[in-house]
């Protein structure tokens, strides 16, 4: 799987930049925003470029840039399975992972970046199921995953986190 461009009625989602930086310590510094997704708030500008070169340079992940100003405000794409293994995906599957800074929350910013991600997956790459998984209280992306047509399928209890998976079977 190789980045490329995806166009919504008000995203640009492109593969991130070192240029990004500043826009992604702005975002992912707030740890209202990070800790609900499992990773520690960013200290600086030089560990959001770390973050960059190393995480987010990975196929498929998008950083969600708004076309009205062209900044990047969140992150969508495909979660590496060497980063996050499951014994229940098989081959072909996908997991799918996002974020939005604090202030465009509610928005419905990424619904429409899953959405365009979910057609680029099915139609251009021939991902079968898709897999969104969240710590037990993130309550904003359960609803991502019930707005993009994913069901629950199970939850896994580790150390005392619950994390709850959502699926997208294929057609």
């Amino acid at each position: 799987m190789t980045a490329t461009v995806i166009e919504t009625e008000r995203l640009i989602m492109r593969p991130w930049r070192e240029s990004d930086a500043e826009a992604l310590f702005l975002y992912a510094s707030d740890p209202d925003v990070g800790t609900p997704a499992g990773w520690p708030a960013h200290s600086s500008v030089a560990m959001s470029l770390d973050v960059i070169n190393y995480v987010f340079s990975a196929p498929e992940t998008y950083a969600l840039v708004l076309k009205n100003t062209g900044v990047p405000v969140g992150c969508c794409g495909v979660v590496p399975p060497e980063a996050r293994p499951h014994a229940f995906m098989r081959e072909g599957d996908a997991e799918i992972g996002y974020w939005v800074g604090k202030p465009f929350w509610g928005m419905g910013l990424v619904p429409e970046a899953v959405r365009a991600l979910i057609a680029r997956l099915r139609d251009g790459l021939g991902v079968r199921d898709l897999w969104i998984g969240f710590c037990d209280g993130n309550d904003r992306s359960r609803r991502v995953a019930e707005k993009c047509g994913f069901s629950f399928d199970h939850s896994e209890h580790d150390g005392g986190a619950t994390e709850h998976f959502y699926r997208l079977a294929a057609e």
